[in-house]
């Protein structure tokens, strides 16, 4: 499964699949001038319907194309937020171990502020093996944060004892969300549909085109906007190799308030 995840962010990468768009369009419509030249010279009828077929594919290509990057921008502010809603728990447990017995409340704040440096790194790395030894950290880190608060609740189990339970079991809670977040991309099968139906409105370009310069106009214009499209909603859909990504300046935030005055 792991394997899967990696080999698709490297399909749908932004520069990849700008390029692979531009040229397999630009092919596309080539295709279409190359058949129509082998083909008689259509009627008005003919050349009519097929201009009301391409106007009606071009249309649901840009329909999909919108559908299709409003889901990337969902999800890119569903990342947004629960960053946001990561640092506020991490934060608000951080209060909360002083509730704790003042032992077992420095050894929680120490941990969380490890905890927070691993989340910070979770959103800078670019790098799939730096990324495993994080995950393996940050499992590590709450599994020693449960453990420092599970042992003084269990001596005194009282209501303010389990507020500070509550707040760890919050930061457990919200790492997984984001998790979640991060996984929860595009289909790869909503990729090709859209790539099918973007191929076929261009072989229908080049196959209307008749002017040289009209050639000129579509086979390369179109074709580039289209990728561009296809370009900006893997970029705003692929959380690591983007060039929009999520900033984690509300885990930044807790690192500075963290820190020692």
């Amino acid at each position: 499964m792991d394997k899967f995840k990696i080999d698709y962010m490297s399909i749908v990468a932004p520069f990849p699949t700008f390029v692979v768009c531009l040229v397999v369009l630009w092919l596309s419509a080539h295709a279409g001038s190359y058949v129509r030249r082998r083909r008689p010279t259509l009627k008005e009828g003919e050349r009519e319907d097929i201009g009301i077929v391409l106007t009606a594919t071009l249309t649901l290509l840009a329909l999909i194309i919108g559908f299709t990057f409003s889901m990337a921008v969902t999800r890119y502010d569903q990342r947004k937020n629960y960053e946001e809603e990561e640092a506020n728990a991490i934060g608000t447990a951080y209060v909360r171990a002083g509730l704790l017995p003042p032992s077992d409340a420095a050894k929680v704040r120490e941990l969380l502020k490890k905890y927070v440096a691993q989340r910070v790194l979770f959103y800078r790395t670019r790098d799939e093996l730096e990324l495993e030894q994080i995950n393996a950290a940050t499992a590590q880190l709450q599994t020693d944060l449960w453990s420092a608060v599970e042992a003084p609740a269990t001596v005194q189990p009282t209501p303010v004892m389990a507020l500070a339970v509550s707040g760890i079991n919050d930061v457990l809670n919200s790492q997984g969300y984001t998790q979640a977040a991060w996984w929860n991309r595009i289909p790869i099968t909503a990729w090709i549909l859209m790539g099918f139906i973007a191929i076929c409105s261009h072989v229908l370009v080049g196959y209307q085109a008749l002017r040289t310069e009209s050639k000129v106009t579509r086979f390369l214009f179109l074709p580039m906007v289209v990728a561009i499209s296809f370009g900006l909603i893997a970029d705003m859909d692929t959380p690591r190799r983007g060039l929009i990504r999520v900033v984690p300046q509300n885990l930044l935030s807790e690192v500075s308030s963290m820190s020692p005055r």
